[in-house]
């Protein structure tokens, strides 16, 4: 093929698709119509070049103007408020919502175990004994456990907070793919780290102590890494089990979703943090530090459940919009 000819019998095409291209947005209903018929011409040249003289200079030019093109036609997605408030109100509250089963079961089993385990710790002696020797129990119980909130300035100290929980939450999440099995041993070792601390407070007659200082961060951290687990033991539930769907498929959407959560989990565990870090310490009365603590947690829970419910009956399961995750073909159960 003559390139050069090539280039003379079509460069005035060209050149008008570059106009309208410069002119996006601001194109009549003709000129529109006439872009779209200039950008399937201009992409067959682009094929044509391609395959019989594969010119460098040339190809690259086309491409260039192929591509533009192509954004004018098919338009460019723009993230922008929009999709923060849609997360906000649709994505994350639908996503912790439809999983509520898996977490409000995991949440059950930790009290069970928390409350079993604290009970056998106050109750054993002989179980106190080999978590350290009398005198370090007592300044626990007297001096550390209370003054470990208040060590630090408040500032860093919850900004610490907040970046351990947020990666014990994402880790509940990640590593739930492997069967749930790390998500148990996270569990377990939450409820052994609370569990043998209201034990020993208990033992000393602290107990209103401990429940003043935890209640306060303490309801909404453990929530969102109880719905955290439930989130991962689900994912890890999808590998065995992944329904109708392929497991590919299963696991794209349910690890999509995981992503989703992690980010609005760390929203909420910055709330938890700052709390840990301003309230739990201050000098507000017993009672109102608790106060402040059910409130996060009833508004939390009341998030999930209105906007939540709304966003799971209008069919939206907290995953991407098919333009972007793509279209899947139905698979026979």
């Amino acid at each position: 093929m003559d390139v050069d000819a090539f280039i003379a019998a079509h460069q005035e095409e060209w050149n008008r698709l570059n106009s309208l291209v410069r002119r996006r947005g601001k194109l009549s209903g003709p000129e529109a119509d006439e872009l779209v018929k200039l950008y399937r011409e201009v992409s067959t040249h682009l094929a044509i070049v391609r395959s019989s003289a594969p010119d460098p200079v040339l190809v690259g030019k086309l491409s260039s103007l192929v591509a533009r093109a192509r954004s004018v036609v098919s338009g460019t997605r723009d993230p922008g408020w929009n999709d923060v408030l849609w997360f906000l109100t649709v994505g994350f509250p639908a996503t912790v919502y439809r999983n509520r089963y898996w977490w409000l079961g995991v949440a059950a089993a930790f009290v069970i175990a928390a409350v079993a385990v604290a009970w056998w710790v106050e109750a054993t002696p002989a179980v106190q004994a080999t978590i350290g020797a009398p005198e370090e129990i007592r300044q626990l119980v007297e001096h550390e456990f209370e003054d470990y909130y208040s060590a630090h300035p408040a500032g860093s100290f919850a900004t610490q907070v907040w970046i351990n929980n947020a990666w014990v939450a994402a880790a509940c999440l990640a590593l739930g793919i492997f069967l749930g099995i790390p998500v148990i041993y996270i569990l377990g070792v939450n409820v052994m780290n609370i569990a043998v601390a209201a034990g020993l407070m208990a033992s000393a007659g602290r107990l209103d102590v401990f429940f003043g200082l935890i209640t306060p961060h303490g309801l909404l951290e453990l929530t969102v890494v109880l719905v955290a687990a439930g989130a991962g033991l689900r994912l890890g539930w999808t590998v065995i089990d992944p329904g109708s769907s392929t497991r590919a498929e299963a696991l794209a959407q349910a690890g999509r979703a995981a992503v989703g959560m992690a980010v609005g989990l760390a929203g909420v565990l910055l709330i938890s943090g700052i709390i840990e870090g301003f309230v739990t310490p201050s000098p507000l009365p017993t009672w109102g530090r608790v106060g402040v603590g059910v409130l996060a947690e009833v508004a939390f829970l009341t998030y999930v459940w209105v906007f939540g419910r709304r966003a799971v009956a209008a069919g939206e399961v907290g995953d991407l919009e098919e333009s972007l995750r793509g279209s899947t073909l139905p698979a026979a159960a």
